[in-house]
């Protein structure tokens, strides 16, 4: 099938990972079917909805082995229903600073065969000792996406690519900004991206932050999906949303956190619990004002934000995230467009 630029062969598909308190994650899918990397990107309808719709052929196996290469100790897993694998593991040596190459190897479903059918790489993250962390939705939070009408995000996604599509104004300088907070070019925060976009669309959505200039981070996105729930795409899973943001705050314990997102779906709700359980670890929450019809809603979650004591900024220009960043001393003073 590669004259649709779709692979019949088995794929390890490895995400970026992270290091935490030691221990090194990574995780990935097992594919049977998958999309062919994307070469040409041309404002075409039929070019942009096909090379979408791709992204959910990919038919994800169950119940094969995976294992770390290139390592003493023996780390497998096997994959889950999805085809979702996760491997932890301490290395012999803590690893430094910054981002360092992993390697994934699918073995037969045989525990006894050590013969690799073939290998996916990744990288994981390993951070720097700095203040500040920060958490980041996608969808209408950085990224222009509709989410809160379901005909105008797939008609953004159809017809749309990664290089096409449009971040908010002034949203790339603020998380320049706060990769910087606290800290220099040569120590940036880190930077974990937790949305209810599927993994699917994970390639789609690392392009379009690296053509951005959206810092360099750890993507956690939601269960793979089948071509028959397109329609379904980014509007559920949000409690398992909650469930990953927490992850992350229980593996960074001694590091604040800024929580970034936006009113068309869940984030008020989901942050405002957040700031109840971990009130310590939140140093400030970003809600983007997208929706009208969620305000009055959003508002109320704001003000219980408030309360407990964290800062929150509902805001409709990054502009105005920016002053505020600048404000409660997260980041240093810098001039911002009226």
């Amino acid at each position: 099938m590669t004259w649709l630029r779709i692979s019949d062969k088995p794929v390890v598909k490895v995400y970026r990972g992270y290091v935490h308190q030691g221990t090194i994650v990574v995780f990935g899918h097992v594919l049977r079917r998958s999309a062919l990397p994307r070469k040409k990107y041309r404002q075409n309808f039929w070019s942009n909805s096909f090379a979408l719709l791709r992204l959910f052929m990919a038919r994800p196996v169950a119940g094969m082995t995976v294992k770390v290469a290139g390592i003493e100790e023996d780390v497998r897993h096997i994959t889950e229903k999805d085809g979702f694998f996760r491997l932890e593991w301490k290395p012999d040596k803590p690893l430094s600073p910054g981002w360092h190459p992993v390697k994934v190897e699918l073995i037969t479903a045989n525990l006894g065969q050590h013969d690799p059918i073939t290998a996916g790489e990744g990288e994981v993250f390993q951070a720097h000792s700095t203040q500040y962390g920060f958490i980041s939705d996608i969808d209408d939070t950085f990224l222009i996406s509709h989410s809160a009408n379901l005909r105008k995000r797939l008609h953004v996604l159809l017809t749309e690519n990664a290089y096409s599509r449009d971040p908010f104004e002034d949203v790339v300088e603020h998380y320049q900004l706060l990769a910087r907070a606290g800290t220099d070019e040569k120590a940036l925060n880190p930077f974990f991206y937790v949305s209810s976009s599927e993994w699917n669309l994970y390639d789609y959505i690392l392009t379009f932050c690296e053509k951005n200039g959206i810092p360099d981070g750890v993507f956690l996105l939601n269960q793979i999906k089948q071509l028959r729930e397109v329609w379904k795409t980014g509007q559920n899973k949000h409690l398992t949303k909650f469930t990953r943001i927490v992850r992350i705050l229980e593996a960074f314990p001694e590091m604040k956190f800024v929580l970034l997102g936006d009113d068309t779906q869940e984030d008020p709700n989901i942050y405002a619990s957040l700031v109840q359980h971990f009130p310590r670890q939140i140093r400030c929450v970003y809600l983007r004002r997208v929706h009208e019809k969620n305000e009055v809603r959003t508002q109320g979650f704001v003000d219980k934000v408030v309360a407990a004591g964290v800062p929150c900024c509902y805001f409709k220009h990054s502009s105005e995230a920016i002053r505020h960043s600048v404000q409660i001393g997260l980041v240093e003073q810098v001039h911002v467009r009226e």
